[in-house]
């Protein structure tokens, strides 16, 4: 499913407006969190915050950043 939407000026911020079937499939409602993580090809996965995310992901990047090398190497 492609989506498609625009950066837009909102006060001094650029922002962009989540169209209803996007919010559908993300399963989100207005005030909820959602994190932009980075993903391969110059591109941003957006999830919506779930009980324990903001956790894992913390305990993800300490992993990436103590074994940078060794997954560098792995990449390769």
């Amino acid at each position: 499913m492609a989506i498609e939407t625009k950066v837009r000026k909102i006060g001094n911020s650029l922002g962009i407006v989540l169209p209803k079937e996007a919010l559908q499939a993300l399963k989100v409602n207005e005030g909820d969190t959602l994190f932009l993580t980075e993903a391969p090809e110059c591109s941003l996965r957006v999830t919506p915050s779930r009980p324990g995310f903001d956790e894992v992901m913390k305990i993800a990047e300490l992993g990436m950043n103590r074994y940078r090398n060794a997954l560098r190497e792995l990449a390769k």
